[in-house]
């Protein structure tokens, strides 16, 4: 009985050992051209055994390097592509740099920071205020979400001010409810009738005769 111990050793042991064995026998193969025919057979083999790589991108060519793999670089074949090295396919790739979010307030995540630094960019008026509070808006939503817990605006206020370097300051208001942008969000609610209240003001006599008639045809 043959065991795996006493076999060779699977390179890469998601093509097996049927193909495994078939590169050492093309590493056996006295004339060149012949094991230039087996290799592209070879390489066919194991495309067909792992159809998922057909989605990948250049696929063909990472077939190639799998096998030179397989051959434990030591393949004397003639490539269409570039023939690694060990050293080459054993090199690490570089460490992804991630945003860097300072110091306790990573829960806001990098929309905001850009969301401050546009607003930076921008000239005083009424487009900069409005996108300072929205701003605030999300950072007390991103807030709330992170520390399950009501978190007063003053916090919030505190944090962009530290967040824009000092660029970007609400510390004059009371609160978010004092905006621009809350002040004409209810504005324009009271004037679309939103408010059940507005139902018995006196702008909204058109309506209140409608319901009236439709309750007395019932």
């Amino acid at each position: 009985m043959e065991y795996n111990t006493e076999r060779t050793h699977l390179h890469m042991p998601e093509y097996g050992r049927i193909i495994q064995q078939l590169v050492e026998r093309c590493k056996e193969l006295a004339e060149k051209e012949e094991r230039n025919e087996m290799a592209v057979a070879i390489v066919d083999f194991m495309g067909q055994r792992n159809p998922q790589l057909r989605d990948e991108e250049n696929y063909k060519h990472k077939l190639w390097d799998h096998l030179f793999i397989l051959a434990n670089y030591n393949l004397d074949i003639d490539s269409p592509y570039p023939i690694p090295t060990e050293e080459e396919m054993q090199q690490k790739p570089k460490r992804m740099e991630y945003p860097k979010l300072q110091g306790d307030f990573k829960f806001y995540g990098k929309s905001i920071l850009q969301l401050i630094d546009r607003a930076i960019e921008l000239e005083a008026g009424d487009e900069k205020d409005a996108l300072i509070q929205v701003i605030a808006n999300n950072m007390k939503k991103s807030y709330n979400v992170y520390n399950k817990e009501h978190v007063q605006d003053e916090v919030i206020f505190r944090h962009l001010k530290d967040l824009s370097e000092n660029r970007l300051d609400l510390t004059v208001l009371d609160s978010l409810e004092k905006s621009k942008i809350y002040y004409a969000t209810n504005r324009n609610n009271k004037g679309n009738g939103k408010n059940p209240q507005n139902f018995n003001n006196p702008n909204n006599q058109n309506k209140r005769r409608t319901f009236q008639n439709n309750k007395n045809r019932k």
